[in-house]
């Protein structure tokens, strides 16, 4: 016989799953101690939001199921944005939260998690794909076999578990892993049509979101670009599906977009080809109604988006993007000449050259700039991923892509200090990865103290730190939008260098380029946990503005 705690180890063990992320309780003590006893890692975060967060960086990289763990009370509450945010990258990310014994149901016990207190089970409704409480030890083996499924089956993201801590040490007869899950991944029925419009195509564009990740199929939109000859765009979550410098490249549209992709769009297209993008207000920021496409080919697991944000006609492939594209590419064929998307990219390096007029009156460094530096002294298969802020969306119309698979950011949830989080849990999944994450002093001061979770993992990672003192995103919207900004400003601007050598990292604080370099050349020869702070101008107008 195993307790539930020892059989829920094994289950996720033979999972693939090798690290488990939160913060103890009591409720919850035995699965953190039969993961010690069972040689299943638990890395300690400092608040149970950030082991979310890290769990899902783990999944994405690890391309398989993760845990995150929080007690009953506050720790399930805690990691409820967490698992919102998993939701939007479809991550498989299993959230196992404490409840108090059964027997004391009812009663006023601190940290409740029951229908009295703090209704855990209902509130993970909303933010994951199946929520449920585990009231009979003999209920485990169902209950697993159902969260496993939605997280890991089809559109995939996270599920809830809530277990009592009576049935967490309650004895069951044991058993393997509830059912081997093979995952189908059925062909779209519309593939023939789309084929047909998009060879009566005169001037079609590509345009790749986030899902493009989520399926892996980098290979496959190259092919079928390459193929068809489209140009292709992406949106800020579809960054780094697709090489900056590629002869098809229009870089990024919406926020972060390029002149390039804005001038090939005001010139009209026929058929835009969407793939894996809900086509959010980011996505799509400066695409007027009169810049529409006649038709569109929307590629996406579920059509709960399409046709909600450019009201023409769609044909949606329905399924798996890397299959459904494997198939297109097989079966169909064009004789599009390739087109000259040059000048439409010296019109974004006009763009770039009357900005840097600008840069002669700055008193800290320009953040455009800098995305530049860092490509140059960041190894190619550097893996960024971008927190939530003007910083990111720099690296976005900046920050030049050579190899697919290398840069991730969200444009649907957006909360910030997920990027430095995930981050961590990627590169635990992926030791011999170089890992970097892009953050701002807005995020640390909201999720910075991973950092000495990184630190305590004895993690080889970069942080950089872009420091203007205030939420810049926010505040040159404001002010954009209404003529002045409100709330937005530190009084006190923060050292993320102190903050950093105070949890154990080795801090840099740059003000210079060639201090960048030299920190970045450093780091990365020290293998350490590192913090590389960036005092950035205060006043540099980021490209965010497209967005109302």
């Amino acid at each position: 016989m195993l307790t539930v705690a020892a059989q829920i180890v094994e289950i996720l063990k033979g999972q693939g799953c090798q690290y488990a992320f939160g913060v103890p309780g009591k409720p919850i003590v035995p699965l953190i101690l039969e993961m010690e006893h069972r040689d299943m890692n638990f890395v300690l975060a400092r608040h149970e939001c950030s082991a979310g967060y890290m769990a899902t960086g783990y999944a994405l990289k690890n391309d398989s199921l993760a845990v995150a763990i929080g007690t009953s009370g506050p720790g399930g509450t805690n990691l409820l944005t967490a698992a919102a945010q998993a939701k939007a990258y479809h991550a498989p990310v299993l959230f196992i939260t404490g409840h108090p014994p059964l027997t004391d149901m009812g009663k006023p016990v601190g940290q409740d998690s029951s229908m009295f207190g703090t209704d855990l089970t209902e509130m993970f409704r909303s933010v994951t794909l199946f929520s449920a409480k585990v009231e009979d030890a003999n209920l485990l083996k169902k209950y697993m076999q159902y969260a496993l499924e939605r997280a890991l089956l089809g559109e995939k993201g996270p599920v809830h578990l809530s277990i009592p801590l009576d049935v967490l040490i309650d004895k069951i007869a044991p058993f393997t892993s509830p059912i081997k899950l093979i995952n189908d991944t059925p062909i779209s029925g519309n593939l023939k049509q789309a084929a047909h419009i998009l060879q009566d195509a005169k001037r079609p564009v590509l345009l790749l979101g986030k899902g493009v990740h989520i399926a892996k199929a980098y290979r496959e939109v190259m092919q079928f670009s390459e193929k068809w000859n489209i140009p292709v765009m992406t949106t800020p979550g579809g960054k780094g599906t697709f090489p900056t410098k590629h002869r098809l490249s229009l870089g990024a549209y919406g926020l972060g977009g390029t002149e390039a992709a804005t001038a090939y769009m005001a010139e009209g297209v026929d058929v835009m080809v969407v793939i894996g993008s809900k086509l959010t207000d980011m996505s799509i920021a400066g695409l007027a109604s009169e810049q529409y496409p006649k038709t569109m080919i929307h590629f996406d697991q579920q059509a709960n988006f399409i046709g909600k944000s450019i009201l023409v006609d769609t044909v949606f492939v329905k399924g798996d993007a890397k299959k459904n594209l494997q198939q297109l590419n097989t079966n169909y064929s064009s004789n599009r000449e390739t087109p000259n998307l040059k000048p439409y990219w010296k019109k974004e390096i006009r763009d770039i050259e009357e900005k840097k007029k600008d840069q002669a009156v700055y008193r800290n460094l320009s953040t455009a700039e800098v995305m530049k530096c860092l490509r140059a002294v960041l190894p190619e298969e550097t893996v960024v991923f971008g927190d939530d802020g003007s910083h990111t969306f720099y690296a976005i119309k900046y920050f030049d892509i050579v190899k697919s698979g290398t840069f991730f950011f969200d444009d649907v949830f957006g909360a910030m200090g997920h990027g430095l989080n995930f981050a961590i849990g990627a590169k635990i999944a992926a030791k011999a990865t170089p890992v970097v994450s892009f953050t701002g002093d807005g995020c640390v001061m909201m999720q910075g103290t991973e950092i000495s979770t990184a630190v305590n993992q004895k993690i080889p990672m970069i942080f950089y730190v872009f420091n203007n003192g205030m939420l810049d995103m926010v505040d040159k919207g404001m002010r954009y939008n209404i003529g002045r900004s409100a709330g937005t400003r530190y009084t006190t601007a923060m050292n993320a260098t102190l903050f950093a050598e105070s949890l154990g990292a080795i801090g840099y604080r740059c003000t210079k380029m060639e201090e960048i370099v030299q920190a970045t050349e450093i780091a990365l020869k020290e293998r350490q946990t590192a913090v590389i702070e960036i005092l950035v101008e205060k006043e540099e107008v980021p490209p965010t503005l497209k967005r109302g």
